[in-house]
This record gives C-alpha cells, structure tokens and sequence, in this order.
C-alpha cells in the first residue's frame, strides 16, 4: 500500500505543477493586459502598422478573446496604414484557429490535472495515507524534476530563443502556415519575437513563484511537527 501512497502522491504532485503551468500561461496572457501596451510601445509596433494604440488593443482585445473560444471567425475590421480593412488575413485565421484550439486543449489539460489532483487525495484519505510526509515529499520530488526541465529550458532560450521558438512550432503544428512576411501580415507586424520572448519570461517568473510558494508550503508539516516535538521533550525536561 505504500507504493501506492508514494504513486499517487507523486501523480497528484505533477498534476498540481502541470496545473499550475498553464495558469501561469493564463495569468500571464490575460490578467493584465496593460503590458501589451508596454510590449507594442517598446518595440515600436504602431509605427510598423500605422495605427493608433486604442485600435491595436482594441484588435489585441479580439484576438484574446478569440483564443479562449469567444466568437467563431477572428475578424476585426479597424484602421491600418490609413484604411479601413479586416487586420486578420486568411493565413491568420488559420494559423489562429490552430493557436486556439492548442490553448482551449491546454484549458482541458488543466481541467484533467485537478480532477486528477482530487482523485489522488481522496485516494490518500481513503486509505489513510501518511498525508503530512507523502505529499510534501511527493511534491519536492516533482518539483526536482520539473526544475531540471525548466532550466534546459531556460538556457536554451536564453543560449537562441529563435531556434526554441521555431522548434515550437516545428513539435505542436503540421504545416508551415505560421511562418508569416511582415510585408503582407499585420499579425506578424503586431506580434514581433521580442515580444513572444518577453512573455516566455513573465510567464516563466509566474511558474516559478508559484512552484516556490508550494514549495515553502510543502515544508510546514515537517517544520511543524519538529516544532511538537520540541515543545514536548522541553515538557518532559520540566
């Protein structure tokens, strides 16, 4: 039975992380939207479109929108280099279609690591597992390994973000549909790497903070029970 505790315990921990990856996509890409207005002011998006900045948020407002599945068709007619036409061409609705359902999938994923989660405690429970020493233990064993994975990771974004970027694309889309000319594409205009690079960084900062205060949290049953048994040999010794 207690392997058993250790398995459940150490699918509960990734399930948690894996959970807690794609809330720092969700918290990064949709709780502030003020820092697209900062990513387009520093790398001089308005001048390449044209545009004034209430209509690239407001195409920025669609474009989001569109990718949590609000809307069938992303169509957005606003003023680009001085008239008036629909921002998104065929090529971008494809590739956009594409984009969303890899997020809406990322959503179900989520969905699928909590019910997951839940399963697993209830399992602990049930079979009175030592909670206060598996879980903690489980999670800083995941967090070892998932660690590692972020830091490869990490370095080679930082060693040529270009080649983890296409190589990105190269593993989750078929086609080549997402390689776009500034020329003809808006999006692509609007969306620079800088960008995409920037936001792999705050999401990035947001996963660790939140694998750092589980991992804080995951030591206060160990600190808390050394604590007891502290209190209680100072009883005895009085």
């Amino acid at each position: 039975m207690k392997k058993l505790h250790w398995a459940a315990g150490i699918i509960l921990a990734f399930s948690i992380i894996a959970a807690a990856l794609i809330s720092s996509f969700e918290i990064a890409m949709y709780s502030d939207f003020g820092v697209y207005q900062r990513e387009y002011e520093k790398y001089d998006v308005l001048s390449d479109l044209d545009m004034t900045m209430d209509d690239v948020m407001h195409v920025t407002h669609e474009m989001m929108a569109y990718l949590r599945g609000e809307g069938d068709t992303l169509s957005v007619i606003t003023t680009v280099e001085g008239e008036e036409q629909d921002f998104f061409n065929k090529q971008d609705r494809f590739h956009m279609a594409e984009v969303r359902d890899l997020f809406i999938g990322g959503l179900n994923i989520r969905l699928g690591a909590c019910i997951a989660a839940v399963i697993c405690i209830l399992f602990l429970i049930v079979t009175k597992a030592d909670l206060k020493r598996v879980i903690p233990r489980s999670y800083q064993t995941a967090l070892g390994i998932s660690a590692l994975a972020v830091l490869i990771l990490g370095i080679a974004c930082a060693v040529d973000f270009n080649a983890v970027f296409v190589q990105f694309h190269h593993i989750f889309f078929d086609n080549d549909l997402w390689i776009f000319d500034p020329a003809t594409d808006y999006m692509i205009r609007m969306l620079p790497e800088g960008l995409f690079f920037d936001m792999v960084i705050r999401i990035g900062g947001i996963f660790i903070g939140i694998l750092a205060v589980l991992l804080v949290f995951s030591f206060v049953p160990a600190f808390l029970e050394k604590r007891k048994r502290k209190t209680a040999e100072e009883n005895r010794s009085n």
